[in-house]
């Protein structure tokens, strides 16, 4: 430590001493003040580099951005990607440098003002008071009268006591100065070696960081002189073709494209034409035209759907149009209508004319050489189906059905009124829940999205038999017991018919996404695997025979509700498995089982509030029991030949291909079982007829080894269907009207008349 006053010095109080701490004391003042300037610099410094650091911040985010947005460019996109990562990396180091100033140098200088600055002036004021007092002393002590003993006796005590305080805290500020000197040069330097230290770091860090680019900035630099050379080129020669093409008349009309039929676009012609709206103002709109599949259809932008303007040119002739007053004008007629088009030119008119009469002419030729396609084959096979696939008086009588069985859906118990405001005569649905809704409330249940809630208009969509079946299993009365349980429990109220639509907005919410009023499952059991059931090992054993299926078990009443009841889980199946199905074990026990569980066991005993029970309290649709061969709910449903079961596990997301341990799907065991109404369910929802199993069979190979004529008639009917959409293209049609009324019979069938699907054909080659 450097001893900036002696300590016998003090003692003396020479004016030597006092011109001495005269010095300190300026000296301590002028560093105060530039320590305080300093620490103030300081402050402005770090909130500098702290905004510097956030809009660098700001400019690396913005060039990862305009990489994401070169993804099509490989060597913008790594370039951009490189770059912003170092500059990350060389901020985050710079945002490092900033809180090392902040804690080394203001922290610590702050600190020495604050501190140590404050308790030096607090012992000068001592020192300063004492000296006070020892001058008043010593005036005293010298004014006393020689005669008076007793004031000498007192001045002289007096002049002891003060000399003794004065010297004490002289020696207390000597050292203070002391100290103060020393550690003034320790802290300050200490937090310039501290600084010093990391902005050294930190440059290190950078260069380190930027020298790993050394060589791809190299390469990159190189590649950037040649796009210069390159774009240097290539602006000469598009000035000198540039200056070419000026040279001609660019004023005719060069825009007609010829036409081609069998142009690898599909497009056989395209081009701009105005065309007269068929409104009373009549006005006219320029629309890109093109003709393409034997349809006449135009768009505004690029990329809207286009508008179709004639569906088939077979139907329909073309011929100019004289007798508007608009020049260069053509009609296309058809039997539904008549569309009066505008060209450009006289040119442009005559080649769309004979455009339209080409297509035409085409769509004829075509006609005729497909006239052995798949679609022909299909709609000889349908002959094939007899009586088990005719139905018999067809479409007449399947609507009668249809109103009736939409009738009955407003008949079921709690279906008269809203499911969720109670208004009267709901005319939508819910088809995923099994309820009906009213308009307010359904458009509420759309924007849930469909994976909450799928509706549909009871009158206005078409309602398939399966559906209609799924949606008397149900009704609002069960899934209120089930999505309600726990409303009396709670003090939100239920919406009314004139409730507010955010009031109805907030219920459902609550109630279908949150789930805030279902009965909570209990802590215990939740996990256990399915114990493996005789009725199991019988559906196992039949899967792996050929001949018919095994008779069903009886499905238990939908009356019945678990929670709802305050049955258990274990109550409820217990009494359906003694009642209705005699090959499950009585000592099985399904009161622990989880949501995912208790749906694969309530879909193979085909109880609709149950299986909704399941998924209200978040059963996984496509649970696999891991016990069971990697069986799957569905499949479950499959084995019970559940038609409805089955259509509602498809509306809440199952997956129609998801395949057990046997890698057999939904569709093989329809096709093992003979369930003939599945085969059609599951093929319209997508199914993968040319799955194989570990046997390496498909569904068809299983129909054809099973004699299954109507099972082996859908399978190959879906695989020419989608042969014919494959082959109609983007613009072709859904399906051919044979197959759509094949399957609208079988699906009937199978909901309505399911006895009638229970033949076999002798031969197996069917």
């Amino acid at each position: 430590m450097t001893v900036k006053l002696d300590f016998e010095e003090c003692l003396k109080d020479s004016p030597r001493f006092r011109a001495n701490i005269e010095e300190v004391q300026n000296n301590v003042s002028e560093l105060e003040v530039r320590l305080e300037k300093l620490v103030k610099q300081c402050q402005a410094m770090l909130e500098a580099g702290r905004v510097y650091c956030q809009t660098s911040k700001s400019f690396v985010n913005g060039l990862r951005e305009l990489g994401h947005q070169c993804c099509g460019d490989k060597m913008m996109e790594e370039c951009l990607h490189k770059f912003s990562t170092k500059l990350s990396d060389i901020l985050d180091s710079q945002g490092e440098v900033i809180e090392t100033t902040q804690k080394s140098v203001k922290t610590k200088l702050q600190t020495f003002v604050k501190e140590d600055v404050r308790h030096f002036k607090d012992v000068r004021k001592e020192f300063e008071r004492s000296s006070e007092t020892l001058e008043g002393a010593l005036a005293k002590n010298a004014q006393a009268p020689r005669g008076k003993q007793h004031e000498v006796e007192e001045a002289n005590n007096a002049l002891l006591n003060a000399r003794r305080i004065f010297r004490s805290e002289a020696l207390d500020y000597v050292l203070e100065i002391n100290v103060i000197e020393a550690k003034k040069k320790t802290d300050i330097l200490m937090a310039m070696l501290s600084l010093m230290e990391t902005q050294a770091q930190f440059f290190q860090q950078g260069h380190t960081s930027l020298s790993e680019l050394e060589e791809y900035r190299q390469k990159l630099n190189e590649e950037h002189t040649q796009f210069v050379l390159n774009s240097a080129r290539e602006k000469r020669d598009m000035e000198q073709r540039h200056a070419a093409i000026k040279k001609k008349d660019v004023s005719y009309d060069d825009s007609i494209m010829d036409f081609n039929a069998d142009a690898a676009s599909g497009i056989a012609m395209e081009g701009y034409l105005y065309k007269r709206a068929s409104n009373a103002f009549k006005t006219w709109s320029r629309r890109w035209f093109s003709i393409q599949k034997n349809q006449l259809v135009y768009q505004k932008k690029y990329r809207e759907q286009p508008t179709v303007v004639v569906e088939d040119l077979r139907l329909c002739t073309v011929k100019p149009s004289s007798e508007n007053e608009r020049r260069f004008c053509f009609e296309v007629v058809s039997p539904s209508k008549c569309c009066l088009l505008q060209a450009d030119s006289d040119r442009q008119q005559q080649a769309w004319m004979s455009a339209v009469q080409n297509s035409i002419a085409s769509a004829f030729q075509e006609r005729r050489d497909d006239s052995h396609s798949p679609r022909q084959r299909c709609s000889s096979m349908s002959a094939t189906l007899g009586g088990g696939g005719g139905g018999g008086g067809g479409g007449a009588d399947q609507e009668n059905d249809g109103c009736k069985a939409l009738e009955d859906i407003q008949s079921i118990a709690g279906n008269q009124q809203c499911c969720d405001c109670g208004e009267s005569g709901p005319d939508w649905a819910s088809i995923n829940l099994g309820i009906t809704l009213c308009i307010v409330c359904s458009g509420i249940h759309r924007s849930l999205g469909v994976h909450f809630s799928k509706v549909r208009s009871l009158t206005l969509d078409s309602w398939e038999p399966e559906l209609i079946k799924l949606m008397c299993e149900l009704g609002n009365t069960v899934i209120n017991r089930i999505y309600e349980a726990r409303i009396d429990e709670i003090t939100i109220k239920k919406p009314h018919p004139s409730s507010p639509r955010g009031d109805k907005e907030s219920w459902i919410r609550s109630k279908y996404v949150e789930k805030k009023f279902i009965q909570k499952l209990p802590e215990t059991g939740r996990n256990p695997p399915v114990k493996r059931s005789s009725f199991k090992r019988n559906r196992t054993a039949t899967q792996e025979r050929t001949g018919p299926r095994p008779p069903l078990k009886p499905k238990p009443s939908r009356a019945t509700l678990a929670r709802g009841t305050g049955l258990s889980s274990s109550d409820l199946f217990q009494k359906n498995n003694m009642s209705n199905n005699k090959n499950v074990d009585d000592e099985e026990d399904l009161s622990g089982l989880h949501p995912g569980a208790l749906l694969y066991r309530s879909a193979a005993l085909q109880n609709f509030p149950v299986m909704a029970d399941a998924l209200a309290h978040g059963a996984d649709v496509n649970w696999v029991n891991a016990a069971e061969e990697s069986s799957t709910p569905l499949i479950q449903a499959v084995s019970a030949n559940a038609l409805a079961a089955c259509e509602f596990l498809l509306q809440n997301g199952a997956n129609v291909n998801q395949a057990d341990g046997n890698g057999r799907g939904p569709l093989h065991h329809a096709t093992i079982l003979g369930h003939t109404g599945l085969v059609c369910l599951f093929l319209k929802r997508g199914a993968d007829y040319n799955a194989k199993d570990k046997t390496q069979k498909d569904p068809i190979s299983i129909a054809v080894d099973n004699a299954n004529a109507d099972i082996v008639t859908l399978l190959r009917i879906a695989k020419m269907n989608k042969e014919m959409r494959e082959m109609d293209g983007a613009f072709g049609q859904t399906g051919d009207e044979t197959y759509q009324d094949i399957f609208r019979d079988f699906s009937h069938m199978a909901s309505n008349n399911p006895e009638k699907l229970k033949r076999r054909s002798a031969d197996p080659k069917t």
